[in-house]
């Protein structure tokens, strides 16, 4: 399965431009549309999920590899930064190493989870691949981070979102393996921006009030009128652009958009499971990662999602962990019931 981090209905915007001081950006939007396309293809078997006696009892140290492709489409390239060895100065191959330890620590302290797996999987990620690439993926084995191509995006190791949105596909592969296609990829999409933004405010000790709730802050250029990919507290108002359009998410089942693009609307519809979680947690205010976060998280591995999971009924075992872990009628219960209303999902 492979799962990139910029929707395909954006990169098709970039590369329908005609201007001629963006030909070059056009043409990398178009390869890296073709290229996701093409791995899709070769790669769309889904991987198993890790049996329950491969979970690790208690988390271990990351075992983070870094490599580098040298602007090739050469996986994984050469290493350039392992596991415990001091920064080298490049500031992709560090980002990337950091996010990575970012990542591990949260599902560590917070999920007592030992790598995306849960039974220590090794960290590998390759940076500065391909030639202007507008993309970074999980492949189903590790990370890859293109560049960006400098007009539109910058390199994609700068946000840390990104890069725990992306591990976060992998635990998604580990553990309710859903789909990838209409809802249940939305879903898988969600989780993704979930587990993306409890890493960034874990890193920064932000409170759900203090946080930006964004998805890839930091990544346009300052040429884009834009703040991210992606708000989860406000989907459909991260950006409003000349070349990139209006953020097209809808924030509510009553904007839901049915489409056979992006494998039935996976990117655009993630908007309405991802306000879901942030009502949750604003309701209940205080960190993110807590509460809430033990909610997603004991759904996500609870074993009872079906890979063609529907959000009605990921609404409806959401609240079926809050009542397990907080009791029918707590506040805690009763915020999960109020935010799927709210969007309009029948639990």
């Amino acid at each position: 399965m492979i799962c990139s981090i910029v929707p395909p209905y954006m990169l098709r915007r970039i590369a329908a431009q005609s201007e001629p001081r963006l030909w070059a950006v056009a043409r990398a939007a178009k390869e890296s549309l073709l290229h996701i396309k093409d791995l899709q293809a070769v790669r769309a078997a889904p991987a198993p999920s890790t049996p329950p006696s491969a979970v690790a009892a208690q988390p271990g140290p990351p075992k983070r590899t870094i490599y580098d492709a040298d602007t090739s489409e050469n996986l994984p390239g050469r290493v350039v930064r392992k596991e415990g060895a001091p920064p080298v100065g490049d500031a992709a191959t560090d980002e990337a190493y950091d996010g990575l330890g970012s990542t591990h620590r949260l599902y560590a302290e917070i999920f007592g989870r030992d790598s995306v797996d849960g039974a220590g999987l090794a960290l590998d990620a390759t940076v500065h691949y391909g030639n202007l690439y507008d993309n970074a993926f999980w492949d189903g084995n590790q990370m890859v981070f293109g560049d960006g191509d400098g007009e539109i995006f910058q390199r994609f190791t700068k946000s840390v979102s990104v890069i725990g949105h992306e591990l976060a596909h992998g635990v998604t592969q580990f553990t309710a393996g859903l789909n990838y296609r209409n809802q249940a990829g939305a879903l898988n999409e969600s989780m993704s921006d979930v587990f993306g933004v409890l890493v960034e405010q874990y890193l920064k000790k932000e409170t759900t009030e203090q946080a930006s709730w964004l998805i890839g802050e930091g990544l346009f250029t300052d040429k884009v009128q834009g703040a991210a990919l992606r708000s989860m507290k406000a989907p459909g108002t991260a950006y409003d652009d000349d070349i990139l359009g209006k953020d097209p998410q809808p924030d509510s089942m009553d904007t839901y958009v049915r489409t056979s693009a992006d494998n039935g609307g996976v990117h655009i519809n993630s908007g309405i499971p991802n306000r879901a979680f942030y009502l949750v947690a604003a309701e209940l205010g205080g960190n993110a990662w807590g509460v809430p976060g033990q909610i997603w998280y004991g759904t996500l591995t609870s074993g009872s999602l079906p890979p063609a999971c529907t959000f009605g009924k990921f609404a409806k075992a959401t609240a079926a962990t809050a009542e397990e872990l907080f009791g029918v009628g707590s506040v805690e219960h009763d915020a999960v019931l109020k935010a799927w209303e709210t969007v309009k999902v029948k639990v």
